[in-house]
């Protein structure tokens, strides 16, 4: 909004304070965000009238924009909180706490917890902090002194706190002005008028009473001289001359002069004043009242698509391009279109990826080079002529000490990252990399395989959705957009942060940088529907509409930068490609062809002026830009992804598509194939010394790549599939003399019993906190026993060790988390339970009711589902701590939700009793294993079974009527764990097909439990007999085997104590601990001077691929050592 609109609030404001409009005059301060009205504030605070003061305080900050703004919400929010449990009003302040101040606990999670366990006392004040609070209007007096502090230091509110200084009735003084220039342009004017309407220009009439043309529309005037300021105000100031027509809406604001002549922009250069963008917000003038600019229904169409977490966007072309002229376009693009023989149709290349690809972008020079992001932050960058990969990256942070803190904790609490979007700079010298946590990285690129780190950036709390470069002022600079609703440029060279532009409501989707009559601009979409412009100044956003689908939307211009286009899929799947007049701001023709909802966010692409492209429906879906109907569909030989992600080359001769099983397929046109040929040529001529480099290419982009990758030095690593064709003589060496690591002494590892403060007959479950310093564990007689490890001089971080002893924790109470019992026999019963993500909380069951317990003070919180039937595994929603996954002894899986105390969904598929449950929040799906040896996929969204399989049981093998299966999710969400008494196996989820399977032999112990460490590169296992085995997880070979004379004492080593369960740390890879028949719990950890578990075998055949190498099961047995 420009100053003299930003004046005009002002003058509202004072004019409704002296008309005594207080509520009116609090609501424009809030919802201008102009003036912040301290006293209004003051007195708000001191009655306690908590929902106004936040209501009031939302116009100026949200709860996360700063330090400062969250200090403010927190300390109000406190006082709430404090004041209930003051009255004793328990629900009232549990309320708050899980609607006002969980919020905090992803900040601060040990003064969260500290908060909640005020609850448990009789009067808070015990607390040793709190103990000075006094009384509720004393405390608010108190708070108030802070609050102010901090408002004034928060840089959101400054220039907001003081109101300007203006003479009394300063509006109805300019009214009068205006009045009185009216009246001295008049041509007969008379004395004393009588004016009686502000709504039309004053005129006085003529002595035959004819009307005297308006001094705005009397073409012999022209332009009126700008008096006092005011005309600028334009279309929307009640008291401005009635303009001839509203000046367009998306061009206006840009363009360098208006086509029709307007009182409020002629004489301005390019018309950034407040009625350029007044007009543009509201872009239809009701045809009934030409003196008022109101908005209409049609106003805010305006294409947006909105993108959820982790998907990322491909419609970005590449930015500032002059328009070009593509073979077949001589004659222009009005000429009548030939059948589609110039759309890539034919399959000419396949890539193996290794990993999901999310994004993927050609290189605007070397237009045969596809650089691609995927979802486990890997980056590869591939020459598809010559079908080599040469390059492939893992994701590291390359500096994580310059890393803010939440972006640190992140990390170590989920080191899960994707790439959300790849794009090459205009030149193709750089190109930046937005992932899914914080972090852009930006490259420079020197050709060949020469790839160098330019600057890293923690650009955004949460994730970074988008990355698109541009050249304002004829600077190299590239924009970034996240889930913080920001959107922020960077200097391309330096990294210094050149603007951020706030304004959305919701996390910023996709953005879209262009360039009209030397006019650079940024359109963003957000993902509650919103679509904003914004120029490269501090003005804000230029436009603010509702693109349709309201969901996740991108935009994207014609390659000759003359149409604009947008593509988006709503929550409910259904997806929507238009193009927009930018005259009127209004959708101009939609593309039909979305026959059916779509199964995940459309991707959309343009190519040579002519073509959009989407991916829907399994296949590419291609439209002619001039013609609404479907041009043509192609599945591109099929095995497509259901919404795949596709990206054009600059002249539109190949397109990349997504496929499933991590390919990449490139289709090409008669141009591209030439194209591919020659680059295909010239590099095996190029590379004639180097033959066998050329051959590895071509049989990696022919097989099927592992998706567990191998960190290598300087944060390089290649997928196991790169590795097996430059095994060297010297490899194959080491592979003759590779041994087992036997661990058999305890001198040859470390390991800790852990104290006990009461003895209990087995450990049913186990689990790590996530915070990683503590260890819960569920006995067999219903009783949780919880592990701490104390910070001190031996142990800095507090973090579990093996070097030194945790304590057995319970309040002061003394009480203790035991599970409801039914009165059956206690050791009969199936005892489960879940962590809440801040280990705040434990849902729990031993065959009875399930129980919520608080981990601060043990006490239960709540308890339902009495049985039968009875839980028998729970799961917590990846997306909401309030879902909860329960498995039942009657074979069902039932979806909770807890807040409102209902099952949602009952699943029905299995025939025993459920014993695994695992999401993924990749696919959207959870995998459940029963008794029954079934395996289940069922979708998230409806809860629809996808498909299921009856676990493979070694041949010879038998097993118990109700042996447990158990599942886990690898680290890439995509393929899991099968823990089995007779086998390991791992499982890709989408085909739901094995493999690699690890198979028992018949006269060995079975598997009792098995886990994967946290960064999933290894498996760890126990066994009957009380053996524990380390596993590489890619191949699923074993690599170390801890005896039970290494951790059980002589006594015990001709009993039957054997672990029962077994789990990870949460950031310590090579530690775990195991649950012992006899109630104990031991942790381990590698000798220092080694660091890990053995050393990893050696490829298999030449190969240490197994997820994808190895479809056929069992093929590891015949190498599998004796146990």
């Amino acid at each position: 909004m420009s100053s003299l609109s930003r004046e005009l609030v002002f003058l509202i404001l004072q004019f409704l304070d002296e008309e005594k409009f207080k509520e009116t005059v609090h609501k424009l301060e809030q919802e201008s965000g102009f003036f912040f009205n301290m006293k209004y504030f003051e007195d708000e605070v001191h009655s306690g009238n908590w929902d106004e003061v936040e209501k009031y305080l939302s116009g100026f900050t949200k709860v996360d924009d700063n330090r400062y703004s969250m200090k403010i919400f927190f300390e109000i929010r406190k006082q709430k909180y404090l004041e209930a449990l003051d009255k004793h009003d328990r629900p009232k302040a549990v309320e708050i706490l899980v609607k006002d101040l969980r919020v905090f606990s992803t900040f601060n999670e040990e003064l969260f917890k500290e908060i909640t366990q005020l609850l448990t006392l009789e009067n808070f004040r015990e607390n040793e902090q709190l103990s000075k609070y006094g009384d509720t209007k004393s405390a608010r007096s108190i708070m108030l002194v802070e609050l102010k502090k901090l408002i004034e230091a928060n840089p959101l509110f400054r220039d907001k706190l003081q109101f300007p200084t203006l003479r009394n009735s300063r509006l109805r003084t300019l009214i009068n002005q205006s009045l009185n220039w009216q009246h001295q342009l008049c041509k007969n004017p008379r004395p004393n008028p009588d004016i009686k309407t502000l709504f039309v220009d004053h005129s006085c009439r003529l002595p035959n009473d004819a009307r005297a043309p308006s001094p705005v529309n009397n073409p012999l005037l022209g332009s009126l001289p700008k008096a006092g300021g005011f005309p600028p105000l334009g279309a929307h100031g009640p008291f401005q001359p009635t303009p001839s027509q509203v000046p367009t809406p998306l061009a206006g604001w840009m363009s360098s002069s208006s086509s029709v002549p307007h009182p409020a922009v002629s004489g301005g250069a390019i018309a950034l004043g407040a009625p350029s963008i007044q007009a543009l917000k509201h872009p239809r003038t009701p045809p009934s009242n030409s003196a008022v600019d109101y908005p209409s229904g049609d106003s805010d169409h305006v294409s947006k698509r909105t993108r959820p977490m982790g998907i990322t966007d491909e419609v970005n072309l590449g930015v500032n391009m002059l328009p070009m002229t593509f073979p077949g376009q001589a004659h222009g693009h009005t000429q009548a279109f030939k059948a589609p023989d110039d759309l890539p149709k034919t399959v000419a290349r396949t890539l193996s990826q290794g990993s999901s690809p999310m994004s993927m972008d050609f290189h605007p020079i070397k237009q045969t080079l596809l650089l691609v992001g995927t979802n486990v932050g890997d980056i590869g960058l591939w020459e598809v002529g010559s079908r080599e990969r040469l390059v492939q990256k893992t994701f590291k942070v390359w500096d994580l000490s310059k890393c803010s803190m939440p972006l640190q904790a992140a990390l170590v609490k989920e080191p899960v990252v994707s790439v959300n979007r790849v794009i090459w700079s205009p030149d193709g010298s750089l190109f930046g990399v937005a992932y899914s946590r914080h972090i852009v990285q930006l490259y420079s690129y020197h050709g060949g395989e020469d790839m160098r780190q330019h600057l890293e950036i923690d650009a955004h709390v949460g994730g970074v959705n988008d990355i698109a470069f541009s050249t304002p002022n004829k600077q190299l600079c590239f924009t970034t957009c996240g889930d913080d609703k920001t959107i922020k440029v960077w200097d391309a060279a330096t990294g210094v942060k050149r603007h951020t532009f706030e304004g959305h409501e919701a996390p910023v989707y996709s953005i879209c940088p262009h360039y009209k009559e030397n006019i650079q601009f940024i359109f963003s979409t957000a993902l509650d529907g919103k679509i904003k412009a914004w120029l490269y100044d501090n003005m804000g956003s230029r436009v603010d509409y509702e693109a349709p689908g309201r969901w996740c939307t991108t935009m994207a211009y014609s390659a000759d930068g003359t149409r604009l286009f947008s593509c988006g899929t709503s929550k409910d799947g259904d997806s929507y490609i238009v193009e927009w007049n930018e005259s009127e701001g209004a959708v101009k023709r939609t593309y039909q062809g979305f026959h059916k909802r779509s199964l995940g966010v459309v991707q959309f692409d343009t190519t040579k002026n002519r073509y959009l492209a989407a991916g829907d429906d399994f296949s590419i879906k291609f439209w002619d830009m001039d013609n609404v109907q479907l041009l043509t569909a192609i599945d591109a030989d099929g095995g497509l992804q259901a919404s795949p992600r596709i990206r054009f080359n600059k002249e539109g001769s190949l397109l990349a598509v997504s496929a499933n099983d991590n390919i990449i397929k490139v289709m090409a046109n008669t141009d591209g194939l030439r194209l591919l040929h020659t680059v295909d040529n010239l590099s095996s001529e190029s590379s004639k010394p180097a033959i066998n480099n050329i051959a590895v290419a071509e049989r990696t982009a022919e097989r099927p790549a592992s998706v567990v990758s191998i960190p290598g030095m300087n944060g390089d690593s290649r997928n196991m599939v790169d590795v097996k064709p430059v095994i060297t003589e010297e490899s194959n060496d080491k592979s003759k003399i590779w041994k087992l690591t036997e661990v058999g002494e305890p001198s040859q590892c470390r390991s800790l019993r852990l104290p006990e403060n009461m003895r209990v007959t087995k450990i049913s479950r186990l689990i790590f906190t996530n915070s990683g310093n503590a260890i819960l564990a569920l006995a067999s007689n219903a009783i949780h026993l919880l592990w701490k490890w104390q910070r001190n001089d031996r142990n800095a971080t507090g973090k579990a060790t093996a070097s030194l002893p945790p304590q057995q924790w319970q309040p002061a109470s003394g009480i203790l988390m035991t599970n409801d019992v039914t009165e059956t026999n206690s050791e009969e019963a199936v005892p489960c339970f879940a962590l809440s993500k801040n280990d705040s909380y434990v849902m729990s069951a031993s065959g009875g009711k399930i129980s919520l317990f608080n981990m601060m003070t043990f006490k239960t919180m709540a308890t339902f589902m009495p049985p039968p039937p009875a839980a028998t595994f729970l799961a917590f929603h990846p997306q909401d701590n309030n879902i909860i996954a329960i498995g039942m002894d009657d074979s069902t899986i039932q979806i909770y939700n807890v807040r409102v105390d209902e099952v949602k969904s009952k699943l029905k598929g299995h025939s025993k009793r459920i014993t695994g449950l695992a999401f993924s929040n990749v696919l959207n799906v959870l995998v459940s294993s029963g008794a029954d040896a079934q395996l289940c996929v069922w979708n998230t969204d409806g809860w629809e079974k996808q498909r299921s399989k009856v676990l493979q049981v070694p041949q010879g093998r038998s097993t118990g009527a109700l042996s447990d299966t158990r599942v886990q999710f690898h680290q890439d969400q995509v393929h899991f764990l099968v823990v089995h008494e007779t086998q390991l196996a791992i499982y890709e989820t989408t085909k739901l097909e094995c493999m690699k399977q690890w198979p028992v032999r018949e006269s060995s112990a079975p598997i009792t439990h098995a886990t994967f460490s946290c960064d999933s590169q290894l498996i760890y296992a126990s066994f009957m007999d009380a053996t524990i085995c380390v596993f590489t997880s890619a191949n699923l070979r074993l690599r170390c085997r801890v005896n039970p004379s290494a951790y059980l004492p002589a006594s015990l080593s001709n009993s039957n104590v054997h672990p029962l369960v077994i789990a990870a740390h949460p950031q310590e890879s090579n530690m775990f601990a195991v649950g012992l028949s006899d109630g104990g719990v031991h942790i381990f950890e590698p000798l220092e001077s080694e660091g890990k578990w053995g050393v990893a075998p050696p490829p298999e055949n030449g190969s240490s691929s197994a997820l994808a190498s190895t479809p056929s099961v069992g093929a590891s047995a015949s190498d599998q050592p004796q146990r």
